[in-house]
């Protein structure tokens, strides 16, 4: 163990500093509880960026990683296995119609990567299309997808065949959408840009456009996936369903995992992708014991019921720097008239941890394991934070 304040300066002289990072160590969960080194409580509303939907310290996660860790923790995907097998047939059974075949990865970004990849293997096309605002990772080919030219810059030429559209502008989608469009790649709801729902007409026209070129709709669910927004996943909201289904985060309670569901148009032969620890046996346990979990739990109902709890006690209350309130369950963005960045470093000092979404949109993305007065705490303290004194342009 360091003694407070030790692994700061450990980290500072070893790591690769691409994180900018907060004087915050944080050592301990429960719940949607963390504390940090010095023994301080925090309200997580960060949870590891959308990770740890069903909280910190999950007993049921732990105990089916104690169980398999001790039976076998890696078989690649040359070999059958009992546990993939299973959570396969588990995604299968709650993924939208249609999509029941998946392959198995270790992160958002690479799910994407294979989604891009499926897409250009199945239509034999090389156009992706994509949305302004939108973030799908930071991989060259998921970077590809992402509109941010702060993330883009540095490392131009990326790979080509990539346009933008703007977001929620369903005539710009469809005039976009050709015989050389390999997919339409959409979140549902745009997580790092700014906590913005789709609407329906904007993902029906995308699934028109792509049923009438022949191209592959691709819904990016890396951060909407497993209740997080008041469904299993964003789209049933609207009743469209994709080609493929990008998914990771919570997926499986913490532990590193990504998949990308699909429908029969997607069959690529094998040789065309693979992953050497995509799949293994132990992170399979971790997701079966989440989505387990999740239903029994029933966390998509408590999303839905928690964040309109949250609407209903910030809303009439905004402080007069907070421009608009977004909120898709416990998805919630407040957009400010000013940087949110000092606004997120004050709510920290106060207990409450969050993120950024742009430079003006303060992020929250709670556990759905979030008891309702820690929820009303969130509240309290976003309401005395936001309420200080300070420019208001």
């Amino acid at each position: 163990m360091f003694s407070p304040g030790a692994a700061r300066s450990v980290e500072r002289r070893y790591a690769l500093e691409v994180f900018p990072k907060r004087d915050i160590t944080l050592v301990e969960g429960r719940g949607a509880e963390v504390h940090d080194d010095r023994g301080r409580r925090y309200i997580d509303c960060v949870a590891g960026i959308g990770v740890a939907s069903i909280g910190h310290g999950n007993r049921a996660v732990a105990e089916a990683l104690s169980s398999q860790a001790r039976r076998i923790v890696t078989c690649p995907g040359i070999f059958y296995n009992d546990t993939r097998a299973r959570l396969l047939e588990k995604l299968a059974s709650i993924a939208p119609p249609g999509l029941t075949r998946g392959f198995l990865c270790n992160s958002g970004a690479e799910s994407v990567e294979a989604a891009i990849k499926f897409a250009r293997l199945a239509t034999g096309r090389p156009g992706v299309v994509s949305a302004m605002r939108g973030f799908h990772g930071r991989t060259l080919g998921a970077l590809s997808a992402t509109h941010k030219k702060e993330y883009r810059q540095a490392f131009e030429p990326l790979v080509p065949g990539f346009s933008f559209v703007p977001f929620n502008r369903p005539g710009k989608l469809l005039d976009a959408v050709g015989e050389e469009t390999a997919a339409v790649v959409i979140e549902p709801v745009q997580g790092e840009g700014g906590i913005r729902p789709a609407s329906a007409e904007f993902l029906q026209a995308a699934r028109e456009a792509c049923d009438d070129a022949g191209a592959l709709l691709v819904f990016d669910e890396i951060q909407t996936g497993f209740c997080r927004t008041g469904r299993m996943f964003a789209c049933e909201h609207h009743e469209v369903t994709p080609d493929m289904l990008c998914l990771a985060k919570a997926i499986a309670g913490g532990v590193p995992l990504g998949a990308v569901l699909a429908n029969g148009r997607i069959r690529p032969p094998p040789g065309k992708h693979g992953t050497t620890f995509g799949g293994n046996p132990l992170v399979c346990a971790a997701a079966l014991a989440a989505i387990e979990f999740m239903q029994e739990e029933r966390l998509d109902e408590r999303a839905a019921a928690l964040g309109a709890r949250f609407r209903e006690r910030f809303e009439p209350r905004l402080p007069r720097r907070v421009r608009a309130l977004r909120q898709v369950g416990l998805m919630i963005g407040v957009e400010l008239r000013e940087r949110c960045r000092p606004h997120i470093d004050a709510l920290a000092k106060a207990g409450v941890l969050a993120l950024p979404a742009g430079t003006t949109v303060i992020r929250l993305l709670p556990p759905l394991v979030i008891k309702e007065e820690q929820i009303d705490e969130v509240v309290e303290v976003l309401v005395r934070v936001l309420g200080l004194p300070g420019r208001t342009k």
